[in-house]
């Protein structure tokens, strides 16, 4: 996309005992890349707590200042969410745009979101988000119609009581459009757990390679499928919920799930918006985790998305760790190690090792057996066939004789009609 890219400095305040805060610059330069800007320099201060009034210190802003004319930036981006005073105060002082890091992944999220359901989560956390911010400029505050020369009586609201009133307006109406659709996707989830097809659910960070992970597992085993997701080398390239299902050769099949990516403080409004559609991660029976192997701080990836999961109630489901993009790095790859496996989607390798452990995990409750299906039980071999790993079949004297590996649930539900040898 040819864009005409903005210039910018970022500005981030360390605080005590933070490890992570030049990783949290680096991802904030990442952010800003992904909105077509370029960041051009950079402000930092160590400080007890951010200055409630100008996020900085005053020397910190005039230095601020002095960088910003210096290097022609048109915009400064802060690391935190600011405040609507702070907003103000800065905009004042520095005559320029200001944003924070909120405002940066609101942007990339509202571009990247193609389903209307997307679209709706992207718009609801705009709004809140711009909701306590909407400033009470002196424009603002001239009296809508009204007034009859005595004060206070008949006079209109504000202008900014009207916008506010304008957006609370329209965050109830997409709430509503937003329920209709989480519904339909309940129902559909309902479904899924009536035909019991087992849930595998890919989280992560941003950019880690779960879409490539989930094509990949499509073009091994649904080659023929059209419904391949979309995937990217981006932060947040997915924003959408894709669901497909995984059928593998012996006839056991899962439904795989692709989820949006987490990133650090990811903003509390979006964490809301997108509650609905990361839903699916809390109703999941496998989370594979996928993790980029070749990121210099991928532990620190890692504790992130395991604090979003906490956030979200799905801390304790059963987790497979995909240590991906290990062709980037010196460690030995395709391997699989306790519950995690070492790969490299790009390459194809170490797809085998992972649907393993999955297995593993899935399909724990399948039995392998020999039974006795009477001749006149023969929508019961059928059935077998098709739900069933059947390795091989007999016709004997009484009736038709299969072993085979099967779900133990579908044995004891038809264990009168048959006798198991």
């Amino acid at each position: 996309m040819d864009q005409q890219r903005e210039r910018a400095v970022i500005v981030g305040v360390q605080l005590q005992h933070q490890n992570d805060f030049d990783y949290s610059m680096e991802e904030l330069r990442n952010l800003a890349d992904a909105c077509y800007v370029d960041v051009v320099g950079e402000v930092t201060q160590k400080a007890e707590r951010v200055n409630p009034t100008h996020y900085i210190g005053t020397g910190k802003l005039q230095e601020l200042r002095a960088v910003r004319d210096e290097l022609g930036a048109e915009t400064v981006i802060f690391n935190d969410e600011l405040s609507p005073s702070q907003i103000r105060n800065l905009e004042k002082e520095l005559e320029c745009k200001v944003i924070d890091r909120t405002v940066l992944i609101l942007d990339i999220f509202a571009e990247r979101a193609q389903t209307r359901e997307a679209q709706l989560q992207v718009e609801v956390a705009r709004l809140q988000y711009m909701l306590p911010r909407l400033v009470g400029l002196r424009a603002s505050l001239g009296r809508q119609g009204g007034g009859s020369g005595l004060r206070n009586r008949g006079a209109g609201e504000t202008k900014l009581e009207l916008d506010r009133r304008r957006i609370e307006d329209r965050i109830a109406a997409l709430q509503s459009e937003l329920e209709k659709l989480v519904a339909r996707r309940q129902v559909q989830r309902k479904q899924r757990k009536k035909n019991e097809i087992p849930v595998v659910c890919l989280v992560g960070y941003t950019n880690t390679g779960k879409s490539s992970l989930m094509n990949a597992l499509l073009a091994k085993f649904n080659p023929d499928s059209e419904k391949r997701v979309f995937a990217q080398n981006m932060l947040f390239a997915t924003l959408e919920t894709s669901v497909r299902s995984i059928d593998l050769p012996d006839n056991k099949s899962f439904l795989l799930t692709d989820t949006v990516g987490f990133v650090s403080q990811l903003p509390h409004h979006l964490v809301k918006a997108f509650r609905s559609t990361l839903e699916e991660v809390s109703e999941a029976d496998l989370l594979v985790h996928v993790v980029d192997y070749s990121h210099e701080n991928y532990e620190r990836l890692i504790s992130v998305t395991e604090d979003t999961l906490k956030e979200l109630g799905a801390d304790n489901i059963p987790t497979i760790y995909a240590y991906n993009k290990c062709d980037l790095t010196d460690r030995f790859y395709p391997e699989a190690v306790g519950n995690a496996v070492y790969m490299s989607v790009a390459e194809g390798k170490g797809i085998d090792e992972l649907v393993g452990l999955i297995r593993k995990e899935i399909f724990s409750d399948y039995v392998e057996c020999e039974v006795l299906i009477p001749y006149e039980q023969g929508r019961l071999v059928a059935f077998f066939n098709e739900h069933a790993q059947v390795y091989s079949t007999s016709y004997e004297a009484e009736g038709t004789l299969l072993r085979m590996e099967c779900r133990s649930a579908d044995l004891e539900k038809h264990r009168h009609e048959l006798q198991v040898l």
